[in-house]
């Protein structure tokens, strides 16, 4: 799950309600809920996007999407990271 802090890694009003839910979820579901920081997501989804020659209107529609993918993708490789580390 996103973890939003602040550009200087503070965490504000919105990390402390995403840790709330994050805390919800395991509670409820009883399965790993791990929080990610989520900064700099959407300027790297956007980059990509026009990089990859997405209009405008298009990129709107789709920039949430990608950061969410961007941000899944690198917890998984630091996952991966830290298995093969041990």
């Amino acid at each position: 799950m996103g973890l939003p802090l602040r550009l200087d890694g503070s965490r504000g009003p919105e990390a402390a309600s995403a840790q709330r839910l994050a805390a919800e979820l395991r509670q409820a579901s009883g399965l790993p809920v791990e929080t990610v920081d989520e900064r700099l997501t959407t300027a790297a989804a956007e980059r990509s996007l026009i990089a990859g020659g997405v209009k405008r209107a298009k990129r709107r529609a789709a920039v949430d999407r990608v950061a969410a993918v961007i941000l899944l993708q690198g917890h998984l490789d630091r996952a991966r990271r830290s298995r093969h580390a041990g």
